[in-house]
């Protein structure tokens, strides 16, 4: 078991970031405050997809017990259709 899996301090989340073109990003972080300003450039390690399409707000987030739990939301969401992950959007508003 990875140790982020053990049941370590920091709590993580799955989240979705509504791009300045309209497009949807979806992923997992333990400090969503830190992940949205390296995705519209604090820092080197924003994902490529956002690089391009700054700035990036952020539309949904979802508390989840631990990381294989995050990346398991995370897939499923990526599975949904752009009209599924806007009512997901709209029902956290």
């Amino acid at each position: 078991m990875a140790a982020e899996d053990s049941g370590s301090a920091a709590a993580w989340c799955v989240y979705m970031l509504r791009c300045a073109d309209g497009s949807l990003y979806t992923g997992i972080t333990t400090d969503i405050v830190r992940r949205i300003a390296e995705h519209n450039g604090g820092g080197p390690l924003g994902a490529r997809y956002t690089r391009t399409r700054r700035p990036v707000e952020l539309a949904y987030v979802e508390a989840v017990a631990n990381r294989a739990e995050a990346t398991r939301r995370e897939a499923a969401i990526k599975q949904l259709d752009r009209a599924g992950k806007l009512a997901l959007c709209d029902s956290s508003a």
